[in-house]
């Protein structure tokens, strides 16, 4: 069975508002997203509860977020103590659930983080640090879990999430989301499956606009859950957005607060987070309730939002059989996903290489990027991104990161340091950064001022 589903002991619960950070007053992502949860829950009565125990925020450290990110210049420029503490709140739940304080946990805090990716150059799609990816680091590093499923089923494509694990083959990331013809960030097709030794690892799940409760069960049914059982993950973990609901301003889906409820239940996950969700009062107070009581195993039967009629939405014949053939094609390349890295490591020579284009909507910032990931006989090998961020004709910083996986070999750890002290002497970048997941330790080198710093 999926995720914390039999196992007995409370739900851990944090709030974390974040009074202090704001893109702009009358942003969508603002703090009133959780104000009108918290206020219906105590409304509810549910924090009086035996089954459920809220915990207090903490720091993440600086390493914490430097164990995914290549932040640019530093992680310093690209946090504020909202960030820490947005990403600090999923620790001290993991902390719990592993303490077996809990037997699962929903982090309620802002800012969200499912579309930043590896390099940080600025804010995208509201999100400055990936909070899912920092937790995953945390969990694998500090309690040694090797293979972890993240569902994103937030209406728009995780992108951030599925980026930092494209290469790795133990971290399942499902996406189902809006159709990215329709939505940002225009991403979140069938065919991205993932980097070489690692294809169909990552799955994805276009929906059509207006897809209801029952084309969101029908995915969750018969692929989601048939593949986490195969998969067979130490953990479950659910990027929790919240703007599939039939009110939300910012996207076209017809989700309802009992499907949320259901959906989660069925998941079980041992730990959620929470991404979007922008219809403040019409939606969030509701499917926050009845994902709590899901999650606590409460009966959620009587949630429901004042405007919901049933049946009031219905899919067209049209639309099921669209969300059929998605699933079927993408559960064809799960069952092929053995034979898929085969082909691709057999057609590839030593190194595996793509050039990336991103665009940060929210700070309006450009990015150009060349990966390069060594496809090493002995081990996962290392990875080298040179990056370069511009904003308008002005480029801001140009980098080169190298990250060494857990568990390399000697060779590539040997080759991934040279590259790192031959990069410091090249004036061609303004910094460089190594990654070294075995030592989990983080070096930044300013290549101007030729000072060193580590996390």
């Amino acid at each position: 069975m999926a995720g914390s589903k039999g196992k007995k002991g409370k739900t851990g619960l944090i709030f974390f508002p974040a009074f202090d950070w704001a893109i702009s007053p009358t942003h969508p992502e603002r703090e009133e997203r959780l104000l009108y949860t918290r206020d219906q829950i105590f409304e509810e009565g549910l924090m009086d509860l035996p089954q459920i125990e809220e915990f207090k925020p903490r720091l993440a450290e600086l390493k914490d977020i430097a164990r995914v990110h290549f932040c640019v210049p530093d992680v310093e420029a690209q946090v504020t103590e909202a960030h820490l503490i947005a990403a600090g709140s999923t620790l001290t739940l993991a902390d719990a659930l592993e303490s077996g304080q809990i037997r699962n946990g929903f982090a309620l805090v802002r800012p969200p983080g499912h579309h930043s990716m590896t390099v940080a150059h600025g804010n995208r799609g509201f999100c400055n640090v990936n909070n899912m990816a920092i937790l995953v680091e945390y969990l694998r590093t500090k309690y040694g879990h090797k293979k972890i499923a993240v569902i994103d089923t937030d209406v728009h494509h995780g992108d951030g999430t599925q980026e930092i694990f494209w290469h790795d083959p133990d971290v399942l990331c499902i996406s189902f989301h809006q159709d990215g013809h329709t939505l940002y960030p225009g991403s979140g097709f069938v065919n991205e499956m993932g980097g070489p030794r690692a294809l169909a690892r990552t799955l994805n799940v276009p929906l059509p606009p207006g897809t209801t409760d029952e084309g969101i069960h029908y995915v969750l049914d018969n692929l989601i859950l048939p593949i986490l059982d195969e998969f067979k993950p130490d953990l479950v973990l659910n990027s929790a957005g919240q703007d599939n609901h039939y009110t939300d301003p910012l996207a076209n889906m017809r989700f309802s607060a009992n499907g949320y409820a259901r959906l989660n239940e069925k998941l079980s996950p041992d730990l959620c987070v929470l991404e979007g969700g922008y219809a403040i009062e019409t939606a969030l107070p509701y499917v926050n309730t009845g994902i709590i009581q899901a999650m606590a195993g409460l009966d959620y039967s009587h949630v429901r939002e004042p405007d919901f009629e049933p049946g009031r939405f219905v899919q067209s014949e049209t639309m099921k059989r669209e969300i059929e053939s998605t699933v079927a094609q993408v559960q064809s390349l799960w069952d092929k996903r053995d034979d898929l890295v085969d082909v691709a490591l057999s057609e590839l020579g030593d190194f595996y290489r793509r050039r990336k284009r991103i665009f940060y909507d929210t700070d309006m910032i450009n990015e150009n990027q060349e990966e390069a990931v060594r496809l090493c006989p002995n081990c996962p090998g290392y990875t080298t991104i040179s990056s370069q961020g511009q904003r308008g004709y002005g480029t801001l910083n140009n980098v080169y990161c190298i990250s060494i996986p857990r568990h390399a070999c000697s060779d590539c750890k040997t080759d991934a340091m040279e590259e790192y002290k031959e990069h410091i002497e090249d004036r061609k970048y303004s910094y460089v950064y190594l990654q070294d997941k075995d030592r989990d330790k983080y070096l930044i080198y300013n290549v101007r001022t030729r000072n060193q710093k580590s996390y």
